[in-house]
């Protein structure tokens, strides 16, 4: 199975407290936080869950590389609501097109790696995130954000025309440098 990500989750924790744990950990990558009211998770992410994560954030560049999407990525941008008692920092997350003035990202992606983690879609909702993709096992799940809440989706709502499961085949991939190359060319034949 690969290594384990590292987790705890606190209980009971005031909103005070988890600003104090940011300011602490500056910037620092790890560990990464999530606040989901009054419960509080660390958790520090393993190489294998790393390596899924860049790996799929390379082959989705690739593809808005090649069809001309703008996409700005910003890895694990702390985002965070006082009022909504919620805070995530994503594996990675993007703006579609210009990003000057954006408080959210359009896209926020998590591996799913371990299990025993907060529940993360209740957090995304909270903060106003319009797609969230689950990678898990292998498979990419999609929930689109309707009405405050997600659903479940075959596709992704923002880039349409992704083909998840072409996506998928190249996550596999030990060598990443491969993978995208690779996933370029199938793209091209597409």
């Amino acid at each position: 199975m690969g290594t384990a990500d590292q987790r705890v989750i606190l209980h009971s924790v005031p909103w005070s407290h988890y600003e104090v744990l940011l300011a602490l950990r500056g910037e620092a990558p790890v560990p990464r936080l999530t606040y989901l009211e009054g419960e509080l998770e660390l958790m520090s992410p393993s190489k294998d869950h790393e390596r899924i994560k860049k790996q799929l954030a390379r082959l989705l560049e690739v593809y808005a590389l090649k069809t001309g999407i703008p996409l700005n990525g910003f890895g694990s941008w702390t985002l965070r609501s006082a009022p909504k008692e919620r805070g995530v920092e994503p594996d990675e997350c993007y703006v579609l097109g210009d990003s000057q003035g954006k408080e959210r990202p359009d896209l926020a992606i998590e591996v799913l790696w371990t299990s025993g983690s907060l529940d993360k879609l209740s957090v995304y909702a909270g903060l106003g995130v319009k797609e969230v993709w689950f990678w898990r096992e292998g498979l990419l799940e999609v929930h689109v954000l309707q009405g405050g809440e997600y659903a479940p989706a075959d596709r992704s709502a923002l880039l349409p025309d992704l083909d998840l499961s072409l996506l998928e085949r190249f996550l596999t991939y030990d060598d990443q440098t491969q993978a995208a190359r690779e996933y370029l060319a199938a793209l091209g034949r597409s």
